[in-house]
């Protein structure tokens, strides 16, 4: 005869599944919760330039200082400067220390400078600034970086002659602008008009400038950055230029008169139009 299982055992053994179950459950669910905010945490990643080590004040930021780390958008700081920022950031000077492998931030940076107008000059350039009225200037739509020739134009003997003075040389300012960006604004609001030009200009074609700056009407003509030809330099009447120039005079010989030749220039004579010579009178004989 089967003996008869105390009930306490029964109340035991059924807790006890009942807590297995329970534990199980609990552990499946921080398991699943863990990896939804895994999951959910990889896709909100973010990049930040932190520095390598300790940086004091006055440390400008070079790629040796710094590191990418990758830190949760969530705890990225909004004005954190990211890898592809970096190059605005590169060469500025630390305003406040940085610590090590933390993400640094705009603020932390000197206000940076643009650059002055002589630091765009090469080895060798010069900058030199001539004035300039609408249309020389081309109404104001020239801008830094434009590539342009500079035409002369000169009076002498009562006629005008055009020449080629400079080509292609590059318009440093216009104004007291210095950038093409600097035309938006206030600019527009004047017509982007400018009273002068600065140009990058080597030491011989700066002093062939100046020179021709007190006897010549300088007129600017707009060129295509990537047109590099160079015409030679000629000297053209402005007659010429226009089809007015006189016709040129036919050949002729001079006239002479008295053993003195007259400048003037005559035709020469027509075979058809040369005149016959005269009979001499018969002699009679004695």
């Amino acid at each position: 005869m089967l003996k008869r299982v105390p009930r306490n055992l029964i109340i035991l053994a059924v807790a006890s599944l009942f807590g297995l179950g329970a534990a199980w459950l609990a552990a499946r669910y921080l398991e699943e919760r863990a990896t939804e905010i895994e999951l959910r945490q990889q896709g909100q990643m973010g990049h930040a330039v932190v520095a390598k080590t300790d940086l004091a004040v006055g440390t400008p930021l070079t790629r040796d200082l710094v590191a990418v780390r990758e830190v949760p958008v969530e705890w990225l700081h909004s004005s954190a400067i990211t890898p592809e920022q970096f190059e605005r950031a590169a060469g500025a000077v630390l305003a406040q220390p940085a610590r090590g492998g933390e993400p640094l931030v705009w603020s932390q940076l000197e206000e940076r400078r643009p650059a002055t107008l002589s630091a765009q000059l090469a080895p060798g350039r010069r900058a030199t600034t001539i004035p300039v009225d609408e249309t020389s200037s081309l109404s104001g739509l020239l801008r830094p970086g434009d590539r342009i020739d500079l035409l002369a134009t000169v009076q002498r003997d009562h006629h005008h002659l055009t020449l080629p003075l400079l080509q292609g040389v590059r318009v440093l300012a216009t104004g007291s602008r210095t950038r093409p960006g600097e035309d938006d604004g206030a600019g527009d609001l004047l017509g982007g008009s400018f009273g002068t030009l600065t140009l990058d200009l080597s030491e011989e074609e700066a002093t062939r400038l100046v020179a021709a700056r007190a006897l010549a009407r300088l007129t600017a003509v707009l060129r295509h950055p990537r047109d590099t030809r160079t015409a030679p330099l000629q000297r053209t009447d402005a007659l010429a230029l226009l089809g007015l120039a006189p016709p040129a005079r036919e050949a002729g010989v001079p006239v002479i008169y008295g053993g003195i030749e007259n400048p003037a220039l005559v035709p020469t004579p027509s075979p058809l139009t040369r005149p016959t010579p005269r009979a001499e009178p018969a002699h009679d004989p004695d």
